[in-house]
């Protein structure tokens, strides 16, 4: 029976992702994985057979960690928006919070050209862009909304929530003032949501 503990790949993974998110793709060897995680270069190999697959599957991991299905089958019950834009902007930003880490690494992965990060972005930030267009698009279809485009729309304001989770994790200290999160969102959120809606004085 084999000395490596049940969890050791995912401890592997758990390694990779908060070296890459330091270093980046290039700047992290087997060695240095090895060692964070205590084991030797060729039981690494036991478990990933390259460097790139270690990278990719921490990559993926970051799905499991955003948990878009749970976050959106709760926003399916949200039947007003601007409770809506609260819990999605919410979420991302709690994301960012637990997973500083994980934040980092997406942003080496794209600004390297990773061909796993497309797919890391299409199903995160990309995966919140496309729930809310077609949110929207229900918001529209009943009378609710405003003339817009429902993508551009819910491009900018899943931007505006990610920017703000960079402005909390990476960037917090470069300002003169930082403020919270959940003080942009208070501000933010209600102009959005007012912006969207339709007025009452409005023609149909």
């Amino acid at each position: 029976m084999g000395s490596d503990k049940p969890d050791r790949k995912e401890q592997i993974v758990d390694e990779a992702t908060r070296l890459f998110s330091q270093a980046g793709y290039e700047g992290v060897s087997m060695k240095a994985l090895a060692e964070a995680c205590c084991v030797s270069e060729p039981a690494l190999y036991r478990h990933f057979d390259s460097k790139e697959a270690i990278y990719g599957a921490a990559l993926e991991a970051l799905l499991e960690r955003f948990e878009a299905d749970r976050l959106f089958a709760r926003l399916d019950k949200q039947v007003d928006l601007e409770p809506l834009l609260r819990e999605l902007a919410a979420h991302i930003v709690e994301f960012a919070r637990k997973n500083e880490d994980a934040y980092r690494l997406m942003l080496f992965a794209a600004l390297g050209g990773h061909q796993t990060a497309r797919a890391v972005f299409g199903s995160i930030r990309g995966g919140c862009t496309e729930y809310l267009k077609d949110r929207l698009e229900k918001f529209d279809s009943q009378g609710k909304l405003a003339p817009i485009n429902p993508e551009i729309t819910a491009r900018c304001f899943v931007g505006m929530v990610f920017d703000c989770g960079l402005g909390y994790t990476l960037w917090r200290g470069y300002y003169v003032r930082q403020y919270e999160p959940e003080e942009v969102f208070a501000n933010n959120i209600p102009i959005y949501a007012r912006g969207l809606l339709k007025r009452e004085d409005e023609d149909d």
